[in-house]
């Protein structure tokens, strides 16, 4: 999907589809993913996988040390999402489009940019549904995870 990215920069918190325009960005804070933070993941889904809980194993697989659940990293970068200098007026999470571009290892550091890459109506007044494209880069900028949400937000002044 090819994004306009000549929109605004994003600031405010409340956001609704009247608010934004397709292009509109900004830019989350950063995390860094710690051996510890990949350790409690591991522990709540019980993904074990041993190139998530050693760097010996890491090596054997080919990483040069070890990596981060790519879900982690995706739910970090959603929390992320929702504690930046944008926010909307969420109703829910309607899905993601999502590739794993590289691997995140334990202490790297991650942020996102997200860029509004489509909005539309639905049938409720009320809400609508924008398409925000994020690209994940590590601490260097190199791109480790990228993909979309569909976000279902509120309208102005419906809700």
């Amino acid at each position: 999907m090819s994004v306009d990215t000549k929109g605004k920069s994003l600031t405010g918190f409340g956001l609704s589809y009247e608010d934004v325009e397709v292009g509109d960005h900004f830019e989350t804070p950063s995390r860094e993913v710690t051996a510890a933070v990949i350790e409690s993941f591991a522990e709540i889904t019980g993904d074990r996988f041993e190139i998530h809980m050693s760097d010996e194993a890491a090596l054997r697989h080919g990483f040069p040390a070890r990596v981060a659940h790519g879900l982690l990293v995706l739910s970090l970068i959603d929390g992320l999402k929702n504690n930046a200098v944008a926010r909307f007026r969420a109703v829910a999470s309607l899905g993601w489009t999502w590739r794993f571009s590289a691997p995140v290892l334990a202490g790297d550091t991650v942020k996102a940019e997200v860029t509004v890459a489509d909005k539309r109506t639905t049938r409720n007044p009320a809400r609508a549904i924008l398409c925000l494209r994020f690209v994940v880069r590590n601490q260097w900028g190199r791109i480790m995870q990228e993909g979309d949400n569909q976000l279902m937000v509120y309208r102005r002044d419906m809700a």
